[in-house]
């Protein structure tokens, strides 16, 4: 096997990929904060999940892992030494000094980038022939950092597994509440697509040994031909994960979507025809029954909604492109206008308090 070498900006869902890489037998290294890298060097990461038929949640320590881990700061790496740069942080954070710089240098590495943001790399929207891409970059905090990359070298990796930091434990630790599959667009390169397609059946090949023998694990990269795939998501987001934010508190996901599940299915099925209109098929969506039956098992706010409750200035807007992406189609949704509302009024709100 050849061993891969693998940069993750972001140490929190970064570590469930990067888990799955070295168990994989890969190198990964995990951009963060500097209490995060010393904790990470000194004692790895830990990432729990469910597994079927196991009533206990499986860990996985990376220190027994056959790969290699190490944590640093922005200032502490080279891209260019890397096979692969996947991007796990939130949107908003990449506008950071030291970050904004780190990115920089990627970008003039042209080492292939895949991102693992609930937000698109406004980068990677220039890969889908529908969407004028200048009249998208009001959805983003910083557009002029993604100016410097080359659309060839990006890709974007739809975030559907679920996962948080336990607020009890340190923060190299990760559970996983919904292990479903990280699903990849392929690169325009055969080459690079040929690195994706090594990963994916490394990651599928691998089994973590456990005192009752090997187990496999669920959460999969799979990759496909199609660059629409991961815009499945986007129907899971402003269904779910914006309508955690209502005007004056947040919500659970769970009650989000089953709250009024008629509501939800408008909302899911619209953004799903906002994907057509811009090149997607059908198939490259996902089913709204599979999202709600598996909504029924996310009983937290989104990180956007816990975000926007902590006082933040600043999410990924995913709900804000998504209106725009429609709005060059000449739709429109009165409740994703709503939704979109609540959450600008939460940001001023936030802002002016700060």
């Amino acid at each position: 096997m050849q061993t891969r070498k693998i940069l993750i900006l972001g140490a929190s869902y970064g570590s469930l990929l990067g888990a799955k890489l070295l168990m994989a037998g890969h190198t990964v290294t995990l951009v963060c904060l500097p209490a995060e890298a010393d904790l990470i060097n000194a004692q790895g990461i830990r990432v729990r999940m469910p597994v079927k038929g196991r009533e206990e949640l499986v860990e996985i320590d990376s220190r027994t892992l056959a790969g290699s881990l190490s944590a640093a700061g922005p200032a502490q790496v080279d891209p260019a030494s890397f096979d692969l740069v996947a991007l796990a942080m939130q949107e908003p954070q990449y506008g950071a000094p030291s970050v904004r710089e780190l990115m920089q240098r990627v970008a003039a590495s042209r080492v292939p980038c895949m991102s693992i943001m609930n937000m698109p790399p406004l980068t990677y929207l220039r890969r889908l022939p529908g969407v004028d891409v200048d009249k998208c970059r009001m959805a983003y905090t910083d557009p002029g950092l993604w100016d410097a990359f080359d659309p060839d070298l990006m890709t974007l990796c739809s975030p559907d597994p679920q996962a948080f930091r336990p607020p009890e434990e340190d923060v190299n630790v990760l559970q996983v509440r919904l292990p479903t599959n990280f699903k990849a667009a392929r690169f325009p390169s055969d080459a690079h697509t040929a690195l994706l397609r090594q990963l994916e059946d490394d990651i599928a090949a691998a089994r973590l040994d456990t005192a009752s023998g090997p187990v496999e694990l669920p959460v999969k990269l799979k990759v496909f031909e199609s660059v629409f795939v991961p815009l499945a998501k986007w129907s899971m987001l402003l269904a779910g994960n914006y309508r955690c934010v209502q005007a004056d508190s947040v919500r659970p996901i769970r009650d989000a979507v089953h709250s009024d599940l008629a509501a939800s299915r408008r909302v899911y099925e619209w953004v799903g025809q906002v994907c057509e209109a811009v090149g997607a098929a059908t198939a490259d969506m996902v089913p709204f029954e599979k999202y709600a039956n598996a909504a029924t098992g996310l009983a937290s706010p989104s990180s956007a909604a816990r975000a926007l409750a902590a006082g933040a200035r600043n999410i990924e807007r995913v709900d804000r492109l998504v209106q725009c992406v429609a709005a060059q189609k000449g739709m429109r949704s009165a409740e994703v206008d709503e939704t979109v509302r609540i959450v600008d009024l939460w940001l001023e709100r936030n802002r002016a308090k700060a």
